[in-house]
């Protein structure tokens, strides 16, 4: 198990900041309205030759006026109870209120390694505070400032003091390193069950979910493994149209999805069984189509359907009909909330997965090519006829395929999408996005003179 470190504190202390700071990555969404973190988020840190598993959580405080704040305050919970270290962290501009001493009574009765650290160091006031810190009863804080990057040489030193041996790298030890887990983004409209299919995909409540919609805003990454093979799951923000996407913390958690759906490898659109393929649905699966990721198509809430045969004869025309460039995608229908359907998901992400890898050898493509040039010639624009010479995989993720001919600005749209088609049915392309270029190249192979 990697060494785990959970940032805890108050709302607005500056956990999403440091967190950002600790993982190299803009990836926890930050903003000054207290409470933004809702989900815990999980990533990758290192600080010089430490290196562990890091996780930002909700701010704690007293709230308890609804069922959303609760819910909110037990993911945190859950989130200390999976650490072995928790950095506690204080605003040093605001001193030590009545809520830090709130939090410093429950870390207490973990009984695990609390690390005191007073964020935003960079004025002499919260210098001038941090005497006050000692009587949270953790020791000396160590001061910082996440937004500059100030005192990280501090925390490595406390952190390190506290890690196992194991967390020590040695960045020339290449060998035994795990293979690269295979990256899962769960996307869709608000409230079509992405949270609820992420926790049984897990099988424990990771995600916070709820009637509302629009509960998640950062994307909730979790390290999964599925029959031996290591997975990253993330679950992103709900996806509206932009005319109605107002509020500045929706645009920040819209962003934080598209950003993950554009480094995932396999997207999952969750759509709703009853009311399936809106236009948004349609919208985000041509922006997956876009960003050339594998995709599958997840039809939750299947428990709610009367006539299942029938509807999903009908979805998978729909299918067709609609998302012409997706032809072939799997359909999984499933309910997240009864765990019906939900064994036949992954093996459909599999299949899609190597699909999207999948690279065919140059002299079985030109086989093909010359029997589709036979069954139907190019056009001859202004009278002169474009000659295809020959064609290659020029990569894989997703499969791209570079044509060589004269006039290879002339050539038609409706030609190469009958090129194709034709190679999504001779080689198993079905439901990955398929790219086409075209060069203006003679053919090296052939004999005689080149141009």
């Amino acid at each position: 198990m990697p060494f785990t470190v959970a940032i805890v504190g108050r709302p607005n202390v500056g956990k999403s900041t440091l967190f950002n700071r600790l993982t190299r990555k803009r990836a926890a969404i930050v903003d000054n309205t207290p409470g933004v973190t809702r989900d815990w988020r999980e990533g990758e840190a290192e600080l010089l030759d430490l290196s562990f598993r890091v996780l930002d959580t909700a701010g704690l405080d007293d709230a308890k006026d609804t069922s959303l704040a609760e819910r909110i305050q037990a993911q945190t919970h859950a989130a200390i109870a999976d650490a072995d270290v928790i950095v506690f962290l204080i605003d040093a501009r605001d001193g030590v209120t009545p809520i830090d001493k709130q939090v410093a009574r429950l870390l207490r009765k973990t009984e695990k390694p609390v690390l005191l650290a007073a964020n935003k160091c960079d004025t002499k006031v919260a210098q001038g505070n941090l005497q006050d810190a000692l009587e949270l009863g953790f020791g000396e804080a160590v001061a910082l400032s996440a937004a500059h990057g100030t005192g990280l040489d501090e925390l490595y030193e406390a952190l390190k003091a506290v890690a196992p041996d194991e967390a020590v790298t040695d960045p020339e030890a290449e060998e035994g390193k795990p293979p690269k887990p295979l990256s899962i983004a769960i996307t869709g409209r608000p409230n079509a069950g992405k949270s609820t299919l992420l926790n049984r995909m897990l099988g424990r409540q990771r995600s916070i979910t709820g009637p509302e919609a629009g509960i998640t805003r950062d994307a909730v990454s979790v390290a999964w493994a599925w029959q031996g093979q290591p997975v990253r799951l993330i679950d992103t923000a709900g996806l509206r149209r932009k005319a109605r996407v107002e509020e500045d913390l929706e645009k920040l958690a819209v962003a934080d999805a598209l950003d993950e759906i554009k480094m995932a490898e396999v997207v999952i659109l969750v759509v709703d069984a009853l009311a399936p393929f809106e236009t948004q649905d349609l919208q985000i699966a041509d922006m997956v189509e876009r960003e050339g990721r594998a995709m599958v198509i997840a039809v939750n809430k299947w428990d709610l359907v009367t006539d299942k045969v029938k509807t999903l004869r009908t979805l998978k025309s729909r299918v067709d009909d609609l998302l012409p460039q997706w032809r072939g995608v799997p359909l999984v229908a499933l309910s997240a909330l009864a765990g019906e359907g939900i064994e036949r998901l992954m093996p459909a992400v599999q299949q899609q997965y190597a699909v999207w890898n999948k690279r065919v050898a140059t002299h079985r493509l030109n086989e093909w090519l010359e029997a589709a040039l036979e069954r139907h010639a190019p056009p001859a624009p202004r009278g002169r006829r474009i000659k295809i010479r020959y064609m290659t995989q020029a990569r894989t993720r997703p499969p791209t395929f570079a044509i060589f001919a004269n006039q290879a600005g002339e050539l038609p749209g409706d030609y190469a999408r009958y090129l194709t088609n034709g190679l999504r049915e001779m080689f198993g392309f079905q439901g990955v996005p398929i790219r086409m270029r075209v060069k203006a190249q003679t053919n090296p192979y052939a004999k005689g003179k080149r141009k």
